[in-house]
Protein backbone atom coordinates (compact mmCIF):
# COMPACT_ATOMS: atom_id res chain seq x y z
CA UNK A 1 0.00 0.00 0.00
CA UNK A 2 1.21 3.50 -0.58
CA UNK A 3 0.78 7.17 -0.18
CA UNK A 4 -0.79 9.32 -2.89
CA UNK A 5 2.69 9.63 -4.46
CA UNK A 6 2.74 5.93 -5.36
CA UNK A 7 1.70 6.62 -8.98
CA UNK A 8 4.73 8.89 -9.45
CA UNK A 9 6.88 6.27 -7.69
CA UNK A 10 5.86 3.60 -10.23
CA UNK A 11 6.70 5.96 -13.12
CA UNK A 12 10.08 6.83 -11.57
CA UNK A 13 10.82 3.14 -10.99
CA UNK A 14 10.10 2.28 -14.63
CA UNK A 15 12.29 5.13 -15.90
CA UNK A 16 15.09 4.11 -13.50
CA UNK A 17 14.95 0.52 -14.81
CA UNK A 18 14.99 1.57 -18.46
CA UNK A 19 17.83 4.04 -17.89
CA UNK A 20 19.95 1.43 -16.09
CA UNK A 21 19.39 -1.31 -18.67
CA UNK A 22 19.34 0.60 -21.98
CA UNK A 23 22.44 2.77 -21.74
CA UNK A 24 24.94 3.10 -23.30
CA UNK A 25 23.49 0.73 -25.91
CA UNK A 26 21.16 1.31 -27.71
CA UNK A 27 20.64 4.74 -26.07
CA UNK A 28 23.86 6.69 -25.36
CA UNK A 29 22.80 8.56 -22.18
CA UNK A 30 20.25 7.89 -19.40
CA UNK A 31 18.84 11.43 -19.74
CA UNK A 32 17.53 10.51 -23.20
CA UNK A 33 14.88 8.27 -21.59
CA UNK A 34 12.08 10.04 -19.75
CA UNK A 35 8.46 10.68 -18.86
CA UNK A 36 6.49 12.82 -21.29
CA UNK A 37 3.70 12.88 -23.80
CA UNK A 38 4.79 11.59 -27.22
CA UNK A 39 3.94 15.06 -28.55
CA UNK A 40 6.31 16.80 -26.11
CA UNK A 41 9.20 14.39 -26.60
CA UNK A 42 11.98 17.00 -26.45
CA UNK A 43 15.34 15.25 -26.89
CA UNK A 44 14.16 11.87 -25.63
CA UNK A 45 14.94 8.74 -27.62
CA UNK A 46 12.40 6.78 -25.54
CA UNK A 47 9.41 8.24 -23.72
CA UNK A 48 6.96 6.77 -21.26
CA UNK A 49 3.54 8.41 -21.02
CA UNK A 50 0.95 7.57 -18.36
CA UNK A 51 -2.23 7.83 -20.42
CA UNK A 52 -4.75 6.12 -18.13
CA UNK A 53 -5.32 5.13 -14.51
CA UNK A 54 -8.08 2.58 -13.95
CA UNK A 55 -9.44 1.02 -10.80
CA UNK A 56 -8.51 -2.66 -10.64
CA UNK A 57 -11.68 -4.54 -9.72
CA UNK A 58 -9.90 -7.90 -9.70
CA UNK A 59 -7.43 -6.76 -7.03
CA UNK A 60 -9.80 -4.57 -5.03
CA UNK A 61 -9.43 -4.86 -1.25
CA UNK A 62 -12.59 -4.91 0.85
CA UNK A 63 -11.34 -5.54 4.38
CA UNK A 64 -10.61 -2.76 6.83
CA UNK A 65 -6.97 -2.42 7.92
CA UNK A 66 -6.12 -2.50 11.63
CA UNK A 67 -4.11 0.54 12.79
CA UNK A 68 -3.43 -0.35 16.40
CA UNK A 69 -5.82 -1.06 19.24
CA UNK A 70 -8.39 1.66 18.65
CA UNK A 71 -8.42 2.44 14.93
CA UNK A 72 -9.19 0.78 11.64
CA UNK A 73 -8.51 2.27 8.21
CA UNK A 74 -10.67 1.89 5.15
CA UNK A 75 -9.16 -0.41 2.48
CA UNK A 76 -6.80 1.07 -0.12
CA UNK A 77 -7.87 1.95 -3.65
CA UNK A 78 -6.31 -0.47 -6.13
CA UNK A 79 -5.42 0.85 -9.59
CA UNK A 80 -3.66 -0.24 -12.77
CA UNK A 81 -1.47 2.27 -14.60
CA UNK A 82 -1.49 2.26 -18.41
CA UNK A 83 1.62 3.58 -20.16
CA UNK A 84 2.45 4.31 -23.77
CA UNK A 85 6.11 3.70 -24.57
CA UNK A 86 7.20 5.57 -27.71
CA UNK A 87 10.47 5.61 -29.65
CA UNK A 88 11.89 8.85 -31.07
CA UNK A 89 15.10 8.08 -32.94
CA UNK A 90 17.24 11.02 -34.09
CA UNK A 91 18.84 8.87 -36.82
CA UNK A 92 18.85 9.90 -40.45
CA UNK A 93 15.73 9.00 -42.43
CA UNK A 94 17.44 6.05 -44.19
CA UNK A 95 18.18 4.26 -40.91
CA UNK A 96 15.56 5.73 -38.54
CA UNK A 97 13.03 2.88 -38.79
CA UNK A 98 15.65 0.21 -38.04
CA UNK A 99 17.08 2.28 -35.19
CA UNK A 100 13.62 2.74 -33.66
CA UNK A 101 12.93 -0.98 -33.93
CA UNK A 102 16.24 -1.78 -32.18
CA UNK A 103 15.44 0.65 -29.35
CA UNK A 104 11.89 -0.66 -28.98
CA UNK A 105 13.08 -4.28 -29.06
CA UNK A 106 15.57 -3.62 -26.27
CA UNK A 107 12.99 -1.74 -24.16
CA UNK A 108 10.52 -4.60 -24.56
CA UNK A 109 13.23 -7.08 -23.61
CA UNK A 110 14.06 -5.09 -20.44
CA UNK A 111 10.42 -4.89 -19.33
CA UNK A 112 9.86 -8.58 -20.11
CA UNK A 113 12.95 -9.62 -18.13
CA UNK A 114 11.87 -7.39 -15.21
CA UNK A 115 8.14 -8.05 -15.32
CA UNK A 116 7.91 -7.78 -11.53
CA UNK A 117 9.57 -4.70 -10.05
CA UNK A 118 10.80 -5.28 -6.50
CA UNK A 119 13.60 -4.42 -4.11
CA UNK A 120 16.25 -2.05 -5.45
CA UNK A 121 14.31 -1.51 -8.70
CA UNK A 122 11.70 0.50 -6.75
CA UNK A 123 11.80 4.09 -5.50
CA UNK A 124 9.84 6.15 -2.96
CA UNK A 125 7.06 4.61 -0.90
CA UNK A 126 7.18 1.44 -3.00
CA UNK A 127 10.75 0.82 -1.85
CA UNK A 128 10.02 1.84 1.75
CA UNK A 129 7.16 -0.66 2.01
CA UNK A 130 8.88 -3.41 0.03
CA UNK A 131 6.05 -3.56 -2.54
CA UNK A 132 5.96 -5.39 -5.87
CA UNK A 133 4.59 -4.06 -9.16
CA UNK A 134 3.85 -6.24 -12.20
CA UNK A 135 4.58 -4.84 -15.66
CA UNK A 136 2.81 -6.50 -18.59
CA UNK A 137 2.53 -5.57 -22.25
CA UNK A 138 -1.05 -4.60 -22.98
CA UNK A 139 -2.67 -6.21 -25.98
CA UNK A 140 -4.14 -3.27 -27.84
CA UNK A 141 -5.69 -3.44 -31.32
CA UNK A 142 -3.89 -1.39 -33.95
CA UNK A 143 -6.80 0.99 -34.46
CA UNK A 144 -6.97 1.71 -30.69
CA UNK A 145 -3.26 2.57 -30.71
CA UNK A 146 -3.72 4.80 -33.76
CA UNK A 147 -6.68 6.54 -32.08
CA UNK A 148 -4.41 7.49 -29.18
CA UNK A 149 -2.39 9.53 -31.68
CA UNK A 150 -5.31 11.79 -32.61
CA UNK A 151 -3.83 14.86 -30.97
CA UNK A 152 -2.12 17.97 -32.32
CA UNK A 153 -1.81 16.57 -35.87
CA UNK A 154 1.19 14.55 -34.73
CA UNK A 155 2.20 11.69 -37.03
CA UNK A 156 2.12 8.21 -35.50
CA UNK A 157 5.36 7.01 -33.88
CA UNK A 158 6.30 3.44 -33.06
CA UNK A 159 4.64 2.73 -29.67
CA UNK A 160 3.71 -0.10 -27.32
CA UNK A 161 1.31 -0.07 -24.37
CA UNK A 162 2.09 -1.50 -20.92
CA UNK A 163 0.09 -1.98 -17.72
CA UNK A 164 1.77 -1.62 -14.32
CA UNK A 165 -0.01 -2.72 -11.19
CA UNK A 166 -1.86 -3.39 -9.14
CA UNK A 167 -0.88 -0.29 -7.20
CA UNK A 168 -2.54 0.49 -3.89
CA UNK A 169 -3.25 4.03 -2.71
CA UNK A 170 -4.01 4.22 1.00
CA UNK A 171 -7.31 5.63 2.14
CA UNK A 172 -7.15 8.57 4.56
CA UNK A 173 -10.42 7.55 6.22
CA UNK A 174 -9.94 6.10 9.69
CA UNK A 175 -12.58 4.85 12.08
CA UNK A 176 -12.18 4.53 15.84
CA UNK A 177 -13.25 1.28 17.42
CA UNK A 178 -13.52 -0.15 20.88
CA UNK A 179 -12.10 -3.52 21.71
CA UNK A 180 -14.22 -6.13 23.38
CA UNK A 181 -12.97 -6.29 26.96
CA UNK A 182 -15.73 -8.30 28.65
CA UNK A 183 -17.85 -11.20 27.64
CA UNK A 184 -21.11 -12.26 29.23
CA UNK A 185 -22.07 -15.86 28.55
CA UNK A 186 -25.20 -17.40 30.00
CA UNK A 187 -26.43 -20.92 29.54
CA UNK A 188 -30.09 -21.66 29.89
CA UNK A 189 -31.27 -25.10 30.46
Amino acid sequence: MGEYSVIADVSASLIKLLRERMTPDPIPQPELIGLCSPVDKGDFYLSLFLYSVRESGDSRKTQMVSRGTGEIQFPPMTVDLHYLMTVHSPAELQSRALDEQRILGRAMQVLYDHSVLRGPALVGTLAERNEEVRVVMESMPGDALLNMWNFADTPYRLSVSYVAGPVMIDSTRVKTTKRVTERDVSIQG
